[in-house]
């Protein structure tokens, strides 16, 4: 995004977990960028991530939810907001086959609320935009659940049709179809990517690596659903960070570029790489090996049984490649954790 004015953007969830990785990495990249950072801290979204930019001269932080128009509407006025970049959304499958509404209001209309405070802001009137806004831009962050699920072989791609599984990956598919509807109907300046999942430092407790972690440090069962055989394809925080930003600053216009680590592995065999690397940083007194702390659990309802991405467009367009090394980064993440929840 080339803009004679200085970026001012605002990054929605950005102390949750993907969002807490890309702002400090974006400030230090991007000198002519200021980042409001809109988030609501509910249990996911967590300052302390923030810690080290958090008198950051170019950062600022206000606290409050997507889905209010007021407050929306009052940020992108106040600091003439002209980029978005937008995290913000109930993202735990689990809590939304529990509590789906949640989910439908923060990822849905919540998003609708952004796109309607963008449009207001940055256009005249449909494929018009306002003097100083030509090149403003909004970047939606997605995930390939919206694709539902693979078997043992193929790959999601940005032609993949959409087939989400749970209430968590049908609000975020609404998400999606709203930012491509603002782009066909009104010609605002969107972007999207759907990406894998991600691992690294500031990441929730719930999630499937702190929870291993956390479990096998405090001695309890470890809990792998069903037998363990689901296939995820890990993608580092930081790679995926730098992914957004080629699609933010080069990503065509009204296009979507999914982002994949290329990493792909079972639930059940990255539970033992963890476990491994748990018994050779912080071996238990009595010998005993932490993978016998793994318990298989009942299925989760409509468990997906395989993500796998085919990132050949963002590699082949803006240049994006995975620069962590898997096995590295897995140790610098189990290190990292372990230090936060090492029991002294």
């Amino acid at each position: 995004m080339t803009n004679t004015l200085e970026n001012r953007i605002l990054v929605t969830g950005g102390a949750g977990f993907i969002g807490s990785n890309f702002i400090p990495y974006f400030l230090a990249s991007n000198p002519n960028a200021q980042i409001v950072n809109l988030d609501k801290l509910t249990y996911a979204g967590n300052l302390d991530n923030l810690s080290e930019i958090e008198d950051h001269e170019r950062y600022m932080f206000v606290e409050g939810d997507i889905c209010d128009p007021k407050l929306v509407n009052t940020i992108f006025e106040k600091y003439a907001i002209n980029a978005v970049v937008h995290f913000a959304a109930e993202s735990h499958v689990d809590n939304s086959i529990e509590s789906p509404d949640h989910f439908i209001k923060t990822n849905i209309e919540g998003t609708f609320v952004l796109l309607e405070a963008a449009k207001k802001h940055w256009l005249e009137a449909p494929n018009v935009s306002k003097e100083g806004f030509e090149n403003a831009r909004f970047l939606h962050v997605s995930t390939d659940e919206v694709y539902g699920s693979l078997e043992e072989d193929g790959f999601f791609n940005e032609e993949t049709a959409y087939a989400p599984n749970s209430p968590y990956s049908a609000s975020k598919a609404a998400s999606d179809f709203l930012v491509r509807s603002y782009f066909h109907t009104y010609g605002l300046k969107v972007v999207t990517t759907n990406c894998s999942n991600n691992f690294g430092p500031k990441q929730h407790k719930e999630k499937l690596i702190p929870t291993i972690i956390r479990k096998a440090l405090s001695g309890e069962a470890i809990p792998i659903y069903g037998t363990g055989s689901n296939v995820r394809d890990w993608l580092y925080v930081l790679d995926h960070c730098q992914g957004i930003e080629l699609v933010f600053k080069n990503g065509k216009t009204g296009e979507t570029y999914v982002i994949g680590g290329n990493s792909e592995i079972s639930n059940l065999n990255i539970a033992k790489k963890i476990c491994k690397i748990l018994d050779t940083i912080l071996p238990k007194s009595n010998g005993v090996k932490y993978e016998d702390q793994i318990t298989f659990v009942k299925d989760r309802l409509g468990h997906d049984f395989r993500y796998a991405i085919d990132a050949s467009k963002i590699k082949k367009e803006l240049g994006w490649k995975v620069k962590a090394d898997f096995e590295e980064s897995l140790q610098k993440t189990v290190a990292w954790y372990s230090n936060k929840y090492q029991i002294v």
